[in-house]
């Protein structure tokens, strides 16, 4: 796995605090752990800093969730690293992530990287209206869907370099397309529909 970084100090915000809504929500989930294991909820913590912080944990939100649960920051440092769960520097409304895994490759993903590099730029680099960002991933999981992209919270699978576009204007539009596969199957069954079990055989 590559060296992850906190972003520049530039990029950096000079302070964090959750807001009244989302410090009483970590307050409930430390409450979930016995007296003194409240680190226990540091990852959906460190989670709920990056949602608020607009989709990646800037160093001033680690060190207030190691300190509201009172850890040492580099715990909480060392966690936020690791997992690449949690974006380092900032990033676009809507986060690309590209497989480029063996399977996604050999059905066409470097096409996609090509579609990423001309719309948006490239890996890491961030959009001048702030929608976009992008960067390519080990598997996600879709391998029989391939090529696929995860965009935020949504699998978007059988990409072509057609159908992406269009998902990327949708999105920049303002409009949620489709998540899931976008040809004609259903999630992960066969393309053109079953070839098995139709029925009781005919006599």
């Amino acid at each position: 796995m590559s060296v992850r970084r906190l972003a520049p100090a530039d990029l950096q915000p000079k302070a964090f605090a959750f807001s009244a809504e989302n410090l009483a929500w970590a307050e409930h989930e430390m409450r979930k752990y016995p007296p003194g294991r409240q680190a226990s909820a540091v990852i959906p913590l460190l989670w709920r800093a990056q949602v608020q912080a607009g989709g990646w944990l800037p160093e001033p939100a680690i060190r207030y969730v190691a300190d509201l649960l009172g850890i040492a920051h580099i715990r909480a440092l060392e966690i936020a690293t690791f997992y690449t769960m949690f974006s380092l520097e900032p990033r676009g409304k809507f986060l690309v992530q590209l497989c480029g895994t063996t399977p996604c490759m050999l059905r066409g993903s470097e096409d996609l990287k090509k579609v990423c590099k001309r719309r948006i730029g490239e890996e890491h680099h961030v959009t001048a209206d702030g929608k976009f960002s992008w960067i390519e991933v080990e598997c996600l999981g879709a391998c029989v869907n391939a090529p696929m992209a995860q965009i935020n919270e949504d699998y978007y699978e059988d990409l072509t370099p057609a159908n992406f576009e269009q998902i990327l204007d949708a999105f920049a539009a303002g409009r949620k397309p489709r998540p899931g596969p976008q040809v004609d199957r259903q999630l992960s069954a066969p393309i053109g529909g079953p070839t098995t079990l139709l029925g009781p055989e005919k006599s």
